[in-house]
């Protein structure tokens, strides 16, 4: 990382404890843990973003990646990595892959991740990405969110990062007791609210964090099988 990598790293880093701060309020949260800011920290941003954009790799806003994707911002990735709740020996799986970035943060928290994303050319690309930026703990996977990873599961969080009209239910089904489901819901491009979906032995909880805008979380059409990376 060169002299104005770190800046913008700093920069950002600074921007997310600002926003920390400012929505603690809804979010219930003062700050964020160590591991979290650690792991934003330890992520090269700009690897996941457009040539062209790495100028505003470390802005805290959305960048669009393609296929009408976008890579979120620092505030939210780091947001919802904290609201999972996870450790070193955790295994998690993540909807929607996108350009790997998320998956790269949630890789330097947890022992494993598994990843989904339904557009090919994306799942192909942040597969070879993660690979080359050495983050073996990733597998990346072409297929539909909706449906989730049931081989892996049951899983110790999921994190999904397209707003879903509704709480997929096979989601849900593959949580462990005890673990955490967050995810967007809300209609495409309209009304949103960042959520945390809680398994129990014998109930369902889900709290509602803030107001948030994402891209749809889209099905795959009946033809399309998965395919491995």
């Amino acid at each position: 990382m060169n002299r104005d990598e770190r800046a913008g790293m700093e920069r950002m880093l600074e921007d997310i404890r600002r926003e920390v701060l400012y929505t603690a309020d809804e979010t219930g949260l003062p700050h964020f843990h160590d591991a979290v800011m650690a792991a934003m920290a330890a992520v090269p941003r700009p690897c996941f973003v457009p040539q062209g954009l790495e100028s505003a790799a470390f802005d805290n806003g959305p960048l669009p990646i393609g296929h009408g994707q976008t890579i979120s911002q620092p505030y939210i990735v780091a947001l919802m990595s904290e609201l999972l709740q996870v450790g070193k020996a955790s295994v998690v799986l993540e909807v929607g892959t996108g350009s790997g970035y998320q998956a790269a943060v949630l890789a330097e928290l947890v022992r494993q991740v598994y990843s989904l994303e339904l557009v090919p050319e994306l799942a192909s690309a942040a597969a070879e990405r993660l690979q080359r930026l050495g983050y073996h703990n990733v597998e990346v996977r072409q297929g539909d969110g909706y449906h989730g990873w049931a081989e892996h599961a049951p899983y110790d969080g999921i994190i999904v990062t397209a707003a879903a009209p509704h709480i997929p239910q096979a989601l849900v089904e593959q949580l462990r007791i005890g673990a955490r489901l967050v995810i967007p819901v809300g209609d495409a491009y309209g009304s949103q609210q960042l959520m945390v979906v809680t398994r129990h032995q014998e109930r369902i909880d889900e709290h509602t964090v803030l107001p948030v805008a994402f891209v749809p979380l889209r099905h795959a059409p009946p033809d399309r099988s998965p395919t491995l990376h």
